[in-house]
C-alpha cells in the first residue's frame, strides 16, 4: 500500500462532506505530475485529506482510494469548471479516482504545526514552491501525522 496527501478546498469537497456521502469522485486535477500520481494509485491506498485555500489549511482526516484512475469526465463536460476544451471522449489527458471516507480527525493538523516537525522536513507539501494537489507521503511521514492528529501510532 502507498500513502498520499490530496488537497481540496473545503467549499469544493471537505472531509465533512465526504463523511456524509461516504464516497466521491476526485476530479479536476490539471497538473501533469499530480495526474501521474493519481494514475499510480491503487485501490485501497490511503491518503491524508488536506483542506487548502481556507482559514485553517491542514490535514483534516483520512480517506481511501476506491477505484483506480479513469478518464476525468469533468474534462469533457462543458458545464464543469474543470472543462478542458482540448479534451475529448477519445483523447482525454486527465484522470480522476473515486475516494471513500475513512476518518475525520478531532481537529485539523494545521500547516504551521506540520512545518514544526523535523520528521516531516522532506515532505513535498512543505517544500518551498510546491503547489501540487496530489503527492506521495512516506510511511514515516504518514505515521508522524497520524500521531499528531490522533495520538495513536500511524501503522
Amino acid at each position: 500500500m502507498h500513502y498520499w496527501l490530496m488537497k481540496s478546498e473545503p467549499d469544493e469537497l471537505s472531509i465533512e462532506t465526504l463523511s456524509e456521502h461516504g464516497r466521491a469522485r476526485w476530479d479536476g486535477v490539471r497538473n501533469y505530475q499530480a495526474r501521474n500520481y493519481l494514475r499510480s494509485m491503487e485501490q485501497g491506498d490511503l491518503f491524508l485529506f488536506y483542506h487548502s485555500s481556507c482559514a485553517l489549511p491542514g490535514v483534516a482526516g483520512i480517506a481511501r482510494i476506491a477505484t483506480s484512475a479513469y478518464p476525468d469526465p469533468a474534462a469533457i463536460d462543458p458545464h464543469s469548471p474543470y472543462h478542458d476544451s482540448k479534451a475529448t471522449a477519445l483523447a482525454n489527458p486527465w484522470s480522476a479516482v473515486d475516494v471513500e471516507f475513512v476518518e475525520r480527525f478531532p481537529q485539523v493538523v494545521p500547516l504551521a504545526r506540520l512545518k514544526e516537525e523535523s520528521a516531516l522536513g522532506e515532505m513535498p507539501l512543505l517544500k518551498k514552491g510546491n503547489r501540487l494537489s496530489v503527492m506521495p507521503v512516506s510511511a514515516g511521514q504518514w505515521q508522524r501525522i497520524i500521531e499528531l492528529a490522533t495520538g495513536r501510532s500511524g501503522c
